[in-house]
């Protein structure tokens, strides 16, 4: 009864003011999808929301340093998804940072507005991995490796890359980076040349990315609510409905996720099996 009852009021809020609604989704953190950090399935949520309630117009919210590959591209995906079958207006709103994979997701609204002192760029592409085979000598430990072919283990901690193997990650990072700086270039319509211009993982302010033509406008969160509305045809004062992931019990009390938490304290293995990051300095 309970949850017929929270159903049917969601209904009815998502409902209410239709004319005039802007849901409000807040993209922050890390980009990935892992067990203890689902950020990315909770926002493909979010848009599944909006479009199954017929919003006009979303503003997202991106306060993140980047993230993995795949979870970039899938939230942006579901943004053209949402823009090419329902018609919704998105304009991104950048907050303290919005680097890398958050620039990946954002290149796929109709409009960018940051803060100008906002920290964004870092567009390129990253592999890093820990050699610690001499540790392990220190304290005794030998291993084996049975492989069913030379690059198997490619990315092992117990050794350092063959010649090979770095030539194989580079061709890898390069097909990555080319997707994204093709995506920036299509999405913005700038010339792929001026793109690649700052596109070698530098970290710029959000008043150079206006400059770059990689944002549309500067203001705050209100001013891209202000522009949604505009893109949406939305008379007078528009009704915002904050369609943002609920946090759980955990975020609520620290501000973290599970995973977050545990990093601050050393102790995170939830990233270590992930290679390919969109994100400064992982």
């Amino acid at each position: 009864m309970i949850a017929d009852f929270g159903t049917c009021f969601n209904k009815v809020k998502y409902r209410l003011f239709e004319d005039k609604r802007i849901a409000l989704v807040k993209l922050e953190g890390i980009i990935i999808d892992a067990v203890n950090a689902p950020a990315a399935s909770r926002i493909l949520e979010a848009i599944e929301s909006v479009k199954k309630y017929d919003i006009k117009a979303m503003v997202l919210r991106v306060n993140s340093p980047g993230g993995t590959v795949g979870a970039s591209q899938e939230i942006y995906g579901a943004i053209k998804k949402l823009k090419e079958e329902k018609n919704t207006k998105v304009v991104v709103s950048f907050g303290d940072v919005a680097a890398s994979g958050g620039v990946y997701v954002a290149a796929a609204g109709d409009k960018i507005v940051t803060n100008p002192g906002t920290i964004t760029g870092s567009i390129g592409v990253i592999i890093r991995s820990a050699v610690i085979k001499d540790l392990y000598k220190k304290v005794g430990v030998d291993y084996e490796i049975i492989k069913s072919g030379p690059y198997k283990d490619i990315l092992s901690n117990l050794r350092y890359l063959s010649d090979d193997e770095k030539q194989i990650l580079q061709e890898l990072i390069d097909s990555t980076y080319n997707q994204f700086i093709e995506t920036v270039a299509d999405s913005r319509n700038l010339d792929i040349e001026k793109v690649k211009a700052f596109s070698d993982g530098r970290i710029f302010t959000g008043l150079q990315a206006k400059e770059y033509g990689l944002v549309d406008e500067i203001g705050t969160q209100e001013d891209a609510i202000n522009l949604a509305a505009k893109l949406a045809d939305i008379k007078g004062k528009p009704h915002i409905i904050d369609m943002t992931p609920k946090k759980n019990f955990l975020q609520k009390i620290t501000g973290t996720t599970l995973n977050e938490f545990f990093e601050n304290m050393g102790l995170s293995s939830t990233y270590s099996g992930v290679p390919l990051w969109l994100m400064p300095g992982v």
